[in-house]
């Protein structure tokens, strides 16, 4: 009785986890399915459940709307700048927070938490007062330089050096003489790759699918991200709803394919530390 118990609360997970998968890929499912259809299949009922033949329709549409693959290259150059420069700022002050001691350490870190728990549209009015000040106002600049040293980018690698890096390690390279940047870059960066994949992973997703930010600052067509691009299809009587489909599906390509090269460092990066 007891196997058979256990037998059948495993079958039970399995179908919950089956489930809830079918209810998260569904919506991806169609989204690549619309994509193919033309607006008046869409909003068939039932609606259509598999492809169809208006792929180089919509996506002729698509391109006729908008300049999408100048938004699409601009999405990308936002994206990757984002992330590459969060990894570096966001790196080197979870490594000073996590090794060194300074006047208020203490205070700075709880303002870094407490930075966390804000919600993001605060920051909206003072990101565009500023921004207008600086003269970046339709700049893709406006969109990475702001974010490059997020409160939690600075924490997750903080924990992580904390927990990750014996400071024996930082104490032993100094007596042999080298210098506080080559500490950083010879041996704390190879040891932070876990931590930093993750942190990599999250940032350019969040830069990709970021919307309110690139509506506050961007202001013509040519410089929009693919968020802001596809929204400006829509209208109240004529929205083209297969090329905004189409459009959405070829937008979701890259972050498939960075999160299948990723998940992996991913999930050792929350499941492990850095340090054999």
């Amino acid at each position: 009785m007891t196997r058979n118990g256990g037998t059948m609360s495993r079958a039970a997970a399995i179908a919950l986890m089956l489930g809830g998968a079918l209810v998260m890929l569904a919506p991806f499912y169609f989204m690549f399915v619309f994509a193919t259809q033309s607006r008046a299949e869409i909003f068939q009922l039932p609606p259509p459940l598999f492809f169809g033949d208006d792929l180089a329709n919509n996506v002729a549409i698509l391109l006729s709307r908008i300049p999408f693959w100048r938004n699409l290259g601009w999405s990308i150059y936002i994206a990757t700048m984002s992330t590459a420069l969060t990894l570096l700022f966001c790196s080197m002050g979870g490594y000073a927070f996590a090794m060194y001691e300074f006047r208020f350490k203490k205070l700075l870190f709880s303002l870094v938490i407490g930075m966390m728990v804000l919600p993001s549209f605060l920051n909206m009015i003072p990101t565009f007062v500023v921004m207008d000040a600086l003269g970046w106002i339709n700049q893709p600049r406006a969109l990475y330089i702001p974010s490059a040293a997020s409160a939690f980018g600075i924490f997750l690698m903080r924990q992580f050096i904390s927990a990750s890096i014996p400071r024996e390690i930082v104490e032993a390279a100094r007596m042999d003489g080298c210098s506080e940047f080559r500490i950083y870059r010879s041996i704390v960066l190879p040891l932070l790759g876990p931590g930093l994949g993750v942190l990599g992973l999250v940032t350019f997703i969040a830069s990709w699918n970021n919307f309110v930010g690139a509506l506050v600052v961007l202001r013509t067509a040519d410089m929009y991200t693919l968020p802001l691009a596809l929204r400006s299809m829509q209208s109240p009587v004529n929205t083209e709803w297969g090329a905004m489909m189409a459009g959405a599906a070829i937008a979701t390509l890259p972050l498939l394919v960075v999160f299948t090269f990723a998940s992996r460092r991913l999930i050792s990066g929350l499941t492990a530390g850095a340090v054999k």
